[in-house]
């Protein structure tokens, strides 16, 4: 029987090594080699290929896949590079080598996926889909209905228009979001265009699954959950060349994961328009004609 081959970063994927974004990363940082050869970017690999990571070879497992909810602290980055301070991955401390689907902003807390699962890392992770997350914002100033209308109807940030979404008002300072996008610190950058400032953010649910564990710990998604999860994600194409893009690690503060069959982040822009740079006193001062 011939050999599967298959792109490296997939391979690192569906093996619950990584998410292809940070395989990518590995392979820019000559972090890997196959067959004692540094790999080309798209490389395609089988089992019987020797891959070394960080000095480990990686191989395929039998292992049974691990579906976490975890309930991330202010503080924490999503990454898997534990060379990094207060990454996600030292500290959970799980038992198995796990990732995040996604990310969510450092200074934002709420529900974030762990999983060894790459394959629906992709289906999740895929822009297209329109998954849906909802977040808890809290804003330095009163919420007018002015405010609610703009930042549903859509907001310059990052060289585009963001997506009409559903806002709510909960309180005088704080509102409720459901977004199908994932840009850079997207809930961030919207309100500061308004002139708002985030002062908490939490993302509460991302598809069908709600946050229910207190800050700091996680939980097994259910059986039941996975079902419905899976049945909610499967419009999502599984190509070899759809690449895990956010990651999330579209991160967004928003950041970036979702819930009804509406989303792999796109890759994020780094650049601010003019506006985005100027800062929000100048912009105010701006207004007012000083």
């Amino acid at each position: 029987m011939e050999n599967k081959f298959t792109r490296l970063n997939k391979y690192l994927s569906e093996v619950g090594y990584c998410s292809r974004r940070e395989a990518d990363r590995l392979i820019e940082q000559g972090k890997i080699t196959v067959n004692g050869i540094l790999p080309e970017m798209g490389m395609k690999v089988c089992a019987d290929d020797e891959i070394i990571v960080d000095g480990k070879r990686i191989q395929e497992s039998n292992d049974k896949p691990i579906y976490l909810a975890f309930n991330k602290p202010v503080g924490i980055e999503c990454t898997t590079n534990q060379t990094v301070r207060h990454n996600i991955v030292d500290y959970i401390n799980y038992p198995k080598r796990i990732f995040p689907v996604g990310r969510l902003d450092k200074a934002s807390e709420g529900l974030i996926f762990m999983t060894n699962d790459g394959d629906i890392v992709n289906k999740i992770l895929r822009q297209k889909n329109n998954h849906e997350k909802e977040y808890i914002v809290t804003v330095d100033q009163p919420i007018t209905d002015d405010f609610i209308k703009r930042m549903s109807g859509g907001i310059p940030i990052l060289d585009t228009i963001t997506k009409p979404c559903k806002v709510e008002r909960v309180s005088k300072f704080v509102f409720r979001m459901f977004l199908t996008q994932g840009l850079n610190r997207q809930i961030r950058r919207m309100c500061d265009y308004l002139d708002y400032e985030v002062v908490a953010l939490k993302r509460v649910r991302i598809i069908n699954i709600s946050l229910d564990v207190p800050v700091g710990q996680y939980r097994d998604i259910t059986a039941e959950e996975l079902a419905e999860l899976n049945r909610l994600v499967e419009p999502s194409l599984k190509t070899e060349e759809a690449s895990l893009d956010v990651t999330a690690t579209a991160a967004t503060d928003n950041d970036s994961t979702t819930t009804r069959p509406r989303k792999k982040f796109d890759r994020e822009k780094t650049t601010f328009r003019d506006r985005d740079r100027a800062p929000k006193n100048e912009r105010r001062s701006s207004r007012r004609g000083n």
